[in-house]
């Protein structure tokens, strides 16, 4: 459930109304990087971990949930940034400041082209937030990732999060108004702590690379082409050892020439690694095995029920679901006994004063 508290997780102020940026601020609340993109995003993907990995599905559902308190922060800033647009409209004296400002075809063309306003906030919402970007093109689902692999979305959601971060760092020199400038230094600060946030929860899945089960084919998965003319570029990309799998990087200078050599790459061998075929088969095998084996361990397939409060959905949050302590707190929650600590589940949020503004609390209302 949500509950809304009427005071901001962060005091959104404005000195001054500031169409022009009210316009820019938009990016943040129905563009593709923005607020609304991000607590989608986390909130579908909560979904699919809630039973095999509530521990993901907490911190899931707390970010998301905190990214609704941060749309409703840019809602509040735009709003105030536009203020006195709507009551002038609703003024139809001919003589009404705006219609004055708006006068003739060359006045409108000029305040658009002076002020940057998005025409949308006088022809269709009446100087109040719309779910669009600065350039007034609607929000889309399609700008929402979610696979159902924590080992992706995951990644997605850094990568999310470092988007969301650069936006609102380009957004800064374009007001000077400092209250808004506290607001969105705030909202920046935020994108860092959940990139961490997501990061520290990748960590605990183990292995994690390549994203998903299936491993890579050894002999392609350290072949470096050098598709550029011109001089070489060599780096920690493309010589020494790959970051994650510990190969020697293969430096192909020439890839026509190569392709020609290797039939196309039919008789292309391994190199660099001590990988074969067959090992990367078992360890897919192996892991494809265990990931599936805990899903179905956790996932009725008969009668089932989202509210729980035993059973799998009690494991301690933030229990690596790869550990053996992991593993031993799942167990003792198959046989009922709650949490691994002996104690029942809590549900969290943040619904206080001066705290996110949409609680979601995970578990039924208790009485």
């Amino acid at each position: 459930m949500f509950y809304h508290v009427k005071e901001l997780q962060f005091n959104a102020r404005v000195s001054k109304p500031d169409p022009r940026f009210a316009t820019l601020l938009l990016e943040q609340f129905g563009g593709a990087n923005g607020e609304l993109k991000a607590a989608l995003q986390y909130f579908t993907q909560a979904f699919a971990a809630r039973q095999p990995y509530p521990e993901k599905y907490d911190l899931l559902m707390d970010i998301a949930t905190e990214e609704f308190s941060h749309l409703e922060i840019v809602g509040a800033t735009i709003q105030m940034l536009l203020g006195g647009i709507n009551g002038q409209l609703k003024d139809v004296a001919d003589q009404s400041e705006i219609m004055q400002l708006l006068s003739g075809q060359e006045s409108k063309e000029h305040m658009i082209h002076q002020a940057m306003v998005n025409p949308q906030f006088f022809a269709l919402t009446g100087g109040g937030p719309r779910f669009t970007d600065s350039q007034g093109n609607p929000f889309t689902a399609a700008y929402l990732n979610a696979n159902a692999d924590l080992t992706v979305d995951l990644r997605s959601n850094i990568a999310a999060e470092s988007r969301a971060k650069i936006v609102y760092e380009y957004l800064l020199p374009f007001t000077d108004d400092p209250y808004v400038k506290e607001t969105l230094r705030f909202l920046m600060t935020r994108e860092v702590a959940h990139f961490q946030m997501f990061e520290a929860a990748l960590d605990t899945i183990q292995p994690n690379f390549p994203p998903g089960i299936l491993q890579g084919d050894p002999r392609h998965s350290n072949t470096y082409y050098n598709m550029s003319n011109g001089s070489q570029v060599r780096g920690p990309w493309n010589e020494g050892q790959s970051p994650e799998l510990g190969e020697t990087w293969q430096y192909v200078a020439d890839p026509l020439q190569y392709i020609v050599d290797t039939d196309a790459l039919a008789t292309k061998g391994i190199e660099g690694t001590d990988r074969t075929q067959e090992s990367v088969k078992a360890q897919s095998e192996a892991l494809g095995k265990e990931r599936s084996s805990h899903i179905n361990s956790r996932v009725p397939t008969g009668e089932n029920q989202w509210n729980q409060t035993s059973g799998p959905l009690a494991s301690s949050a933030g229990a690596s679901h790869d550990s053996a302590a992991g593993r031993e707190a799942n167990r003792q929650n198959s046989d009922g006994q709650g949490l691994a600590d002996g104690s029942q589940p809590q549900t969290s949020g943040l619904g206080q004063h001066n705290e996110p503004t949409a609680h979601h609390s995970p578990g039924p209302l208790n009485s």
